[in-house]
């Protein structure tokens, strides 16, 4: 399936241990896992595919909504316009890049596209 701008593409969840969270998810929905290192695995056959970061710290709102778009400056500016913040400026990961920005009411989402 063709990505689409502006379209919600995944979701990503903090964890505390991610062969706990794996083995939650596998037996309680029958969700499938594909590690990328110590830190972070990716889940699919869940409906809206996404993953899980290891984290050490206290986890408030572990969900993480990303939205994809092919430009991701043309992205950046139509947020900082519409009267959003950048909380994470743009960076590369295996597979693509990404930012972070936090919208009117401090939610906090990201943009990403692939390479």
């Amino acid at each position: 399936m063709k990505q689409q701008n502006n379209h919600i593409h995944y979701v990503e969840f903090k964890a505390k241990d991610l062969g706990e969270i794996k083995r939650f998810y596998a037996q309680a929905f029958g969700w499938k896992f594909t590690d990328y290192g110590p830190t972070y695995i990716a889940f699919s056959e869940a409906g809206l595919e996404g993953g899980f970061e290891l984290t050490e710290e206290t986890i408030v709102n572990g969900a993480l909504v990303i939205l994809h778009h092919t430009d991701l400056e043309e992205a950046k500016n139509n947020i900082i316009e519409a009267g959003g913040k950048i909380s994470l400026d743009i960076f590369s990961f295996p597979g693509g890049k990404r930012f972070h920005f936090k919208d009117s009411s401090g939610n906090e989402l990201a943009v990403w596209r692939e390479d």
